[in-house]
């Protein structure tokens, strides 16, 4: 028995040595499983390889899902269909398929507040997390602040990094503000420096002719709208507000 407990922790050290983590934590189980079924050798190898492969790509998984930061609403699965906002099930479905981040494409959604817009972007962010690709989803305020703190906080030089090496990133609530001149350049100059090899998700209430205004530059409005519209899928979205439909209350409806 004391042999048997040498052999384990010999096990467990060079599991740690060589960052086998599944195995260095689970290197009692596997064996005592092992003596149970008595599986042959190929098997047995090829089943403690297979949790610690499944195992290292979920503790990649939730990294990514971590540094994506999306919001608590997320899960397309938990789609409310019966909404019409102009997407149909179809195309949702099609979209979630990922395609289009192979090809390159970007999707812009546009239209009012509380059409989906968020939930949609956020819900194709976990699915490309889900695939293996690297997602970020940032609103256009945080965008911004990393744009601007780049090179002057530790913080933000990561956070940059991040956003570059990236797969997709999907930037909310673009152009809802305005952006002053240096905002606007350090902007273009990030998109003009990923469009090439990042997919985008823009989500806006503003139409693209009306970025301008927010901008306060037409030139430089046209230059960033021809990177991420040339290859674009634009969605417009519409109808009522899902969250005013389905505005919750502390106090029950009176029954007349």
């Amino acid at each position: 028995m004391e042999e048997y407990g040498d052999k384990i922790l010999c096990i467990k050290s060079y599991a740690k040595r060589l960052k086998l983590s599944w195995l260095c934590a689970n290197a009692a189980e596997m064996l005592l499983e092992a003596g149970s079924n008595s599986p042959s050798y190929d098997d047995f190898i090829c089943d403690l390889l297979t949790h610690e492969v499944q195992g290292r790509e979920e503790r990649q998984r939730q990294k990514r899902l971590k540094e994506a930061r999306l919001p608590m609403s997320h899960d397309l699965d938990q789609y409310d269909h019966s909404m019409s906002n102009g997407l149909t099930k179809t195309q949702l479905n099609q979209l979630r398929e990922l395609h289009w981040i192979e090809e390159g494409f970007n999707l812009m959604l546009s239209g009012p507040s509380g059409v989906g817009k968020t939930y949609i972007a956020a819900g194709l962010c976990s699915d490309a997390i889900n695939k293996g690709y690297k997602a970020c989803f940032r609103t256009m305020d945080e965008i911004l602040a990393t744009l601007k703190m780049k090179d002057i906080t530790p913080s933000a030089k990561r956070e940059y990094k991040c956003l570059c090496d990236s797969d997709v990133i999907i930037i909310d609530d673009l152009m809802n503000i305005i952006v002053d001149h240096n905002e606007g350049n350090q902007l273009f100059s990030f998109i003009n420096s990923t469009f090439e090899s990042t997919s985008f998700i823009i989500t806006t209430n503003r139409s693209p002719a009306e970025w301008a205004k927010s901008l306060n530059d037409e030139v430089l409005a046209t230059a960033l709208l021809d990177r991420l519209l040339y290859k674009c899928e634009l969605i417009q979205l519409s109808g009522a507000s899902y969250r005013m439909k389905n505005r919750k209350r502390i106090f029950a409806a009176d029954k007349e």
